[in-house]
């Protein structure tokens, strides 16, 4: 090995350039610490090498909460969206998700701008072959060209390049995503440290011409007419632009056929794909396989940019053969001449077993190692953001011998995804859903300030005006809601008219106001005819109101769970407990218990494979112990 030479010395240095690696890198600089962010290829910064969009159904929420911490995610897809919709507003506000398109190349380049201009964060190309640690401690990373970084804290954001093949029928091709170069070397440093790899796999589809496309024949998706931002900080005047439609198209019997016919030529069913995929994101021939009853299946034609031709075909990702993915793709009513611009692939990648997690994202056995996104084993750009910022948080907590961030599952839906990937037994690419919420009412994308400013404030990750504009909000919120408990009225003309008007049942006595807007017909702003001393209030602060109001039942049991829940967290387990003196513990319990080393009650009992009665014989040793 050649000699190596100090390169540099800084605090913290992030180990790739994908979500997870740009919001912990903003999130550690931004606290104050000198910090590098290292990426094999500058131009894979925030790349979205799959789909072109942000947000959607529960990851809308994992933005919303990334940018009340204080993330960069939601402002730079504010910045960047060429089109906009609120998903599921058929269901009540607990599950309402905000998606957008993004514009990919600009995605990319703001992110890269933000990056460039953050003060005590550099951008430095190179591959991160080797953690160099002492006494179980970090103390720094090296490079393929032997420069030696020292720093007090690295985060591993490797996403999907390390030892990467791309895969489609018989062509492997040794690279990460869209043919960039893979990371060869941190893979063998990493088993050398103690940490266990799995081999797991996501794919993407074709790229398309957009002129080869007949759009006549598929069914316009066009983007809401009143746009949300994702960013707290932004208003929608702020950020209203014309938008660009996309495409719902269908695959038929005659697509199944050629999948089905030629399912021997696919690396996934081949055996030559050695990773296990993602179950909530299957491509083409596993769903045809999957769901055979099923005819159909929707697939979107969705833009890349406004400056580029191509087009993402959402729905149709797959291994097989490119001239089978031809074949296939234009039995789809408007594909029918398409032509191509990038074939589909699958992709296998390493990553880890994040029961070797604490909940603050710190490896258990290596001091000052962190890591967050796909290498933890989680699937989705949100997912990674989420899991960076906290990553991000807790090295320069680390660093500053500050408390660590741990949001637990009452809190945000960051902190199920994390219980949930550091707990629970997981042998898939990890994907956030609102089932996964157990308190998804108290969790809604339109609260997530509410919930999380003031720990941002706290880490110094929003700024004094934010932070007082965040204040303003929440008092005009809480005296809004305290002066409509106070209005009552009365079975007046002008009253019924409104009820009758608004298809519900008319008074014949007097009744407090909140009492009207929890009708389902009713709502605080119907209402406002009523009220003459209404003050003038902003959309967010208006909407707000409404959901406490119409909402309070719900809420106020909800609360209740939480409390329930709260104090199985607040059982702490001994860090230094012996399992082994655990009596009546079967065997299995007493081997997830050494591998996860629960914090607390809460998380034990969370534990795949533990019973109720394990965690009652936990409970009776750590009670007479105390």
């Amino acid at each position: 090995m050649e000699k190596l030479y100090i390169a540099d010395s800084v605090d913290i240095c992030v180990i790739g350039a994908g979500h997870s690696g740009c919001e912990a890198a903003l999130a550690a600089a931004r606290m104050g610490l000198s910090t590098i962010l290292f990426a094999i290829n500058l131009d894979s910064i925030a790349m979205m090498p799959c789909n072109p969009n942000v947000g959607g159904s529960s990851k809308g929420h994992l933005v919303k909460e990334i940018d009340a911490l204080g993330g960069e995610m939601g402002k730079n897809i504010d910045k960047t969206y060429i089109q906009s919709r609120m998903l599921n507003t058929g269901k009540g506000p607990a599950v309402y998700s905000l998606r957008a398109q993004a514009d990919k190349s600009k995605y990319h380049t703001e992110m890269k701008k933000t990056l460039e201009n953050t003060q005590n964060l550099s951008v430095r190309q190179g591959e991160i072959v080797d953690i160099v640690t002492e006494k179980g401690k970090v103390t720094g990373v090296i490079s393929e060209s032997n420069a030696l970084y020292k720093c007090k804290a690295v985060i591993i954001c490797t996403g999907t390049y390390l030892k990467a093949r791309c895969l489609y029928g018989d062509t492997i091709i040794e690279s990460g995503p869209n043919g960039l170069r893979r990371a060869n070397g941190l893979s063998d440093c990493l088993k050398r440290l103690g940490i266990r790899l799995f081999r797991y796999k996501t794919g993407t589809p074709a790229r398309v011409d957009k002129r080869t496309i007949d759009f006549s024949k598929m069914k316009e998706q066009p983007g809401d007419k009143d746009i949300v931002p994702f960013s707290f900080e932004n208003k929608p005047e702020d950020i209203e632009r014309e938008q660009i439609s996309c495409y719902l198209t269908y695959t038929n019997e005659k697509t199944h056929d050629i999948i089905r016919n030629n399912l021997d030529r696919s690396p996934l069913y081949s055996g030559v794909i050695e990773g296990t995929g993602p179950r909530y994101c299957p491509s083409i021939e596993d769903k045809v396989v999957r769901f055979a009853d099923k005819t159909r299946h929707q697939i979107f034609i969705e833009p890349e940019g406004e400056d580029t031709n191509e087009m993402y075909v959402q729905g149709m990702s797959s291994s097989l053969p490119e001239d089978v993915q031809i074949a296939m793709y234009r039995t789809l009513p408007g594909l029918e001449n398409v032509r191509f611009t990038r074939t589909a692939y699958a992709i296998e990648y390493d990553c880890i077993d994040a029961n070797q997690l604490k909940l603050t994202l710190e490896f258990k056995n290596i001091k000052g190692l962190f890591s967050a996104g796909q290498f933890n084993g989680t699937s989705g750009y949100e997912e990674a953001a989420a899991q960076g910022i906290i990553a991000g948080i807790n090295a320069a907590a680390y660093c500053k011998g500050a408390e660590p961030l741990v949001l637990d599952r009452s809190r945000a839906y960051i902190g199920v995804l994390i219980d949930d990937i550091v707990t629970k037994e997981s042998r898939e690419p990890y994907r956030m859903m609102t089932s996964r919420a157990e308190y998804r009412l108290l969790l809604r994308q339109d609260n997530a300030d509410l919930r999380l400013t003031d720990i941002g404030y706290r880490y110094g990750l929003i700024s004094e005006e934010r932070y007082a504009r965040f204040l303003a909000k929440r008092e005009a919120i809480e005296k809004e809601t305290e002066r409509i408990k106070k209005i009552n009225l009365g079975p007046s003309e002008e009253v019924n008219g409104i009820l009758t008007k608004c298809g519900t049942t008319p008074i014949s006595t007097g009744v407090n106001m909140t009492d009207l807007i929890k009708r389902p017909e009713m709502d605080y702003d119907k209402l406002a005819p009523l009220d003459p001393l209404r003050p003038e209030l902003d959309r967010e602060v208006r909407e707000q109101v409404n959901i406490q109001i119409k909402y309070e039942g719900y809420i106020s049991r909800q609360m209740n769970q939480v409390e329930q829940f709260k104090k199985l967290e607040d059982r702490r387990i001994p860090e230094d407990i012996d399992y082994d003196k655990v009596k009546g513990l079967r065997i299995e319990a007493t081997q997830k218990f050494k591998i996860v080393r629960p914090v607390n009650i809460g998380q034990a009992s969370r534990i795949s494979g533990v019973s109720p009665a394990d965690v009652n014989m936990l409970l009776v040793y750590i009670n007479t112990k105390q």
